[in-house]
Parts: C-alpha cells; structure tokens; sequence
C-alpha cells in the first residue's frame, strides 16, 4: 500500500530527488478515499477486501458510509424509490439482506419449476414466497432481474417469475383496496377505485395512480384552455390546480360540461366501444385512455373525475344496462329524479331527461334506479361487467384468469355474495387448485345459506377425495391399444392434429376409452349432442396456445402430417412434447391424465 520512495538526499534513476517523507494509501483524507472506492470498476468483493486491510479502510467502509451505499445503487437502481433522497441507513445491511433475498428467490423459483410435471395447475404454491418473511420489494426486484436477462436463456424460470411476481403484486393490490375500502365514504374516489380494478387485472403492467391523474390534469388543461375561449372570466380558471371547490351558478357548470364534451368528444375523440363492448379492456381505465374508448361505467368515471376536477359535482346512476351520470339542476338536497339532467358519457355526452333514458334500454324502470350510489357499489358493477365477460369466455387461459381475477375482486368488496362464492368453489374445485380453500369457502356458504346444502355437500365431498388423492396419489394406469376394450382408440399419444370445428392444433398426452368426467360435467358441456355422445374415446390434448382440453373423438380431429404442423407455426414447446411423448407412446407406457378434478373439454 506504501508508494515507493528513496530514502533522504538518495538520488532515483532518473536523477531526481525524492521526497523523503513516505506517503500511503490511507494518509489521504476520508472524502478521498471514499470518491475512490466508488469507481465503477469496483465491485463488492473488491470493497469487502479492501475493507478488510486495515482498520482505516475499515472504517471507511462502515454500513452508513457512502461506498457501500454507491455499491447498492449500483447494483440495484430500481430500488432507489423506495429510499429518500440523501437518506441515511445501513447500506451493508441492506445490501446483504438484497443479497440474501436474491438467492432464496431464485432457489423458490427453482424449486417451483421442479415441481411443475406433478401439479396441474399452480395454485398455492406461491403462497411460499410470503412465508419467507422478507421485504416484498426485494422480491419483486430479483424476479424482475430474473425476467429481464437475456431473453434466450433461462425461460422456464422466467415462466415462473412472471407467475410469482403476477401472484406477489395481486396481493399487495388487495391490501390496498381493502384499506381504499375502509376509508369513509366521502373520501373515497371512484378513480383511485377503478385504477385499483385495473391494476389487479393487470399487475404486471406499470400503472398508477399518479400516473392517471397526471393524464386526467392534461385533458383538464385542455378543457380550461377552451373555457378560457368562450368565459375568461369564468372561475374555474382562477381556482389552482388540485384545490376543491364548486361552481354554485348553474350557467357556469353548463360552460364546463360544454366544454369537457368538445375536448373529450370533440376534439380528443372519445367515444363507446359499441363494435367490440365486450372487451375487457374497455372496462380498464388506462387502456380508455389509451385508446380513447370504452363502456358506460368506464368513460363515466372519466367524465365525473373531470367535472370534479372543474368544481362541477355529478353523482353516478346505476341505471340498468346503461351507467349514467346525473347533474343536479334544483338546490341541493333534492330527490325528484325531475330535477335532474342525466348525461350518457358512453353517448358523448348526450343530456337526458328522466323519461329519455327510459328509450335507453326500451323500458320503464322505478324512481330507485335513477337514484346516486356510493363509490363502492360503482366499483361492485364495474367488477361484475368485467366477471359477466369471464364468464362469457371460450374457456381458455385468459378467460379463467379473468374470471378468478373478477371474482377475487367481488369478494373483496362483498365477501357474503353466496352466489359468488359458489362460483368461486366451483371454479378452483375444476382447476384442481387450492383444495383447503375450497372447503373454507364452501363453510362460509353453508354458514350464510343453509339452503345451498346440496351443492355443497357435493363439492365438498369431491374436493376431500380430490386432498385424499394429493396425500395418496395411484400409480399411474399402464394402458394398451392392443387390448379389447381400447380398440376404438385411433390416436396415439405424441400424435400432432388439428381440431376439425375449432381449428387450433394440438398434441395429444392421455386417452380414455369412454368419457370419464361427472354426469354434471357431460351434461354442462353437453356431450350427449355428440354423435356417440360419452360412450367413445376421449383424448387430453396440449393445446398450441398453452392451454389443455379434453375433447371427443367422433369427428373433430384430424391427423397432421409433421412437416405440415412445422409450417403452420407450431411452437418449439409443442414440438419438444411431443418428442418426448412419443417416446412414451413408443415403449407402450401410455399414461392418462387421470385427475380428480377434470380438464375442461373443447366446445
């Protein structure tokens, strides 16, 4: 660590005198030292080694100094916004704590893909990550590291990543709206609320509230700008923004709604969804503002938050089939639903009187539905539009996620809605997830509804054998074409078709010789329309999106030639299947998916 020196009035090679007086490393003062430790170059093995030295460089590089703090920035810069700005803490302990999350979270991940070829559908298992007790962010930062390495390597851990981490912010997001849930009433926005919907429905997509009214307060400008046009004198303009306040004068308030209708409508060119109503992005508030269209509920949301922002108070209607908003025209207080103008935000802003919106939905309806309702029940509708579209869903993966995301969120709000919860336990009862879950939804119901007895002995019952067989598995069933009773089966399994009427393609995994699911299930999905109806093969197939079904023999399928299903597309996964699954059909060992809980077949 010393420099090197010659000793005094002794001359150096080159004929120069030396200073006699030594100089070392740890002479220089502390700001020094520390600006040098924070080079790039180094890296925390090299800090911990040097920190190691001596007992000044040790002290230079204590906890709360800056070097390990440049260290963790360094390594971690997404972490940086959960600290204050010039904040002082004990950065080595942070950044072994970072450290040590780092390496439990890849194991987890690790030790879930392991798992992946004995459970069907990954339920619970994430439920592990929480039980680790560590900081949240940092597990989300090290699954985010995980799912931007390079984008060749790694991607079954990058699959599950993006699972725990979907799972992760889900539940942080249900703690906030619970809390959002809590607050009394006049302090509830139905913005914040329909951002918490969104996010939750898309927890890996960064929105955030801040970021959606910083949009809302551009199109307020934009609305100002206007007014500034026809009133500038008018007080909106005078009020700074973010402040509270109403416009009491009812020819100001219409020179507000005028003009948030030519800059939303107008100008901006927002409009309903009518050609495409039932996609669920029209009910996400950041996908309406991105795409300047949506449905009722959602651009009425939109229009309130303006109209508030302008000091203009509209209240939402509940109205059947079609959300509406309502301006008081009268004093406060009154409830004549004649002293109201309602104003369709899904029709640009049309205004109505009482009997108009009648000619809406094409009949008459009671005074109780023109009436305001509460935050919360605008938020209950706006999950039950996005739960109606789930289950009006083709029954692949998006549409059960959708349906559980929806589900999850109605319960939030209304946990006693026994209707939901049955669908609920029906729904995690056929994914064959969370089985202990099911029961305590199931005695919850039973507790509210005695008369549900039925069905939910029914459940109840399928879902201990479904625990039993988790506990106890069978070995698997060695089956043979060559046997008698297999003889009408014409695929193999590792067999690559295409589905004749739904026309995906598909690998085939499993068969049984006769349908094997539940009297419910044949007659829910209605195989008895079928031309043999249960009494033929059926076959568990790998779908090319991802998803598997279990689907008839009869005339659906059709056999493709390899070759063929290569230029089609077919992904490396299919392929890589049903190499390995041919292999099985090969030495005979013919498994099927024999489950508790069934796959849902094709339709």
């Amino acid at each position: 660590m010393a420099t090197s020196v010659a000793g005094e009035g002794q001359q150096c090679l080159n004929g120069i005198i030396c200073d006699p007086q030594t100089k070392i490393l740890t002479d220089l003062p502390s700001e020094l030292l520390e600006h040098i430790l924070c080079f790039p170059v180094l890296q925390h093995i090299d800090i911990c080694n040097v920190s190691s030295c001596c007992k000044r460089l040790h002290d230079v590089c204590h906890g709360r100094g800056k070097v390990w703090g440049h260290q963790y920035k360094l390594r971690w810069p997404r972490l940086q916004r959960f600290y204050r700005q010039n904040e002082c803490c004990d950065w080595l302990k942070e950044y072994k704590t970072r450290h040590r999350v780092g390496i439990q979270i890849r194991r987890m991940v690790e030790s879930i893909s392991k798992r992946f070829f004995t459970e069907v559908v990954l339920g619970d298992s994430f439920a592990e990550i929480e039980s680790l007790g560590m900081p949240e962010h940092f597990c989300e930062d090290e699954l985010l590291f995980i799912l931007n390495t390079d984008k060749r390597k790694s991607l079954t851990l990058k699959y599950y990543a993006k699972k725990i981490l979907y799972f992760l912010r889900q539940q942080n997001i249900l703690r906030s709206l619970k809390m959002f849930l809590e607050q009394p009433v006049e302090q509830q926005s139905a913005l914040e609320g329909a951002v918490l919907v969104d996010q939750y429905c898309n927890p890996l997509a960064d929105i955030t509230l801040d970021s959606i009214s910083a949009q809302l307060d551009e199109i307020t400008e934009k609305v100002k700008k206007m007014l500034r046009i026809k009133n500038p004198s008018h007080p909106t303009l005078r009020n700074a923004q973010g402040d509270c306040f109403v416009i009491e004068d009812f020819d100001l308030q219409r020179q507000v709604v005028c003009a948030i209708n030519s800059v939303l409508y107008e100008q901006l060119q927002y409009k309903g969804n009518e050609f495409d109503y039932y996609n669920p992005l029209n009910s996400y508030i950041h996908q309406v503002l991105l795409r300047h269209t949506g449905i009722p509920i959602s651009l009425s949301v939109l229009y309130m938050t303006l109209a508030r922002k302008l000091g203009v108070q509209l209240e939402p209607v509940n109205f059947p089939n079609h959300f509406l908003l309502r301006w008081c025209q009268k004093p406060r207080g009154s409830e004549d639903i004649y002293d109201f103008v309602y104003i369709d935000a899904f029709g640009k802003g049309k205004q109505l009187t009482a009997k108009e919106c009648e000619y809406l939905i094409g009949h008459q309806v009671t005074a109780d539905y023109y009436s305001a309702i509460s935050t919360t029940e605008v938020l209950l509708r706006m999950v039950g539009n996005l739960l109606n579209i789930g289950k009006r869903g083709e029954g692949n993966e998006k549409s059960y996620q959708l349906l559980r995301d929806s589900l999850d969120l109605y319960l939030t709000i209304n946990p006693d809605n026994v209707q939901y919860l049955l669908l609920q336990a029906r729904l995690y009862f056929h994914l064959g997830i969370w089985p202990e879950k099911v029961l305590d939804i199931l005695q919850h119901i039973q507790a509210l509804d005695p008369s549900q007895h039925g069905a939910v002995g029914y459940l109840v019952q399928h879902t201990l054998e479904h625990i039993q067989h988790k506990k106890h598995p069978l070995a698997p069933e060695t089956k043979s074409r060559s046997t008698p009773e297999h003889l009408e089966v014409q695929y193999s399994v590792g067999l690559i078709m295409k589905h004749k009427r739904s026309g995906y393609n598909c690998v085939i995994y499993g068969w049984d010789p006769k349908c094997t699911m539940s009297q419910e299930w044949i007659t829910t999905m209605r195989v008895h329309q079928l031309s043999n109806g249960a009494n033929q093969p059926f076959y568990n197939v790998l779908v090319q999106d991802g998803t598997c079904r279990y689907a008839a023999q009869g005339m659906d399928f059709h056999q493709w030639a390899f070759a063929k299903i290569l230029l089609v597309n077919c992904s490396l996964y299919m392929i890589i299947c049903c190499v390995h699954l041919t292999f099985y059909a090969s030495t005979q060992q013919i498994f099927s998916c024999q489950l508790s809980t069934p796959w849902f077949p094709l339709k």
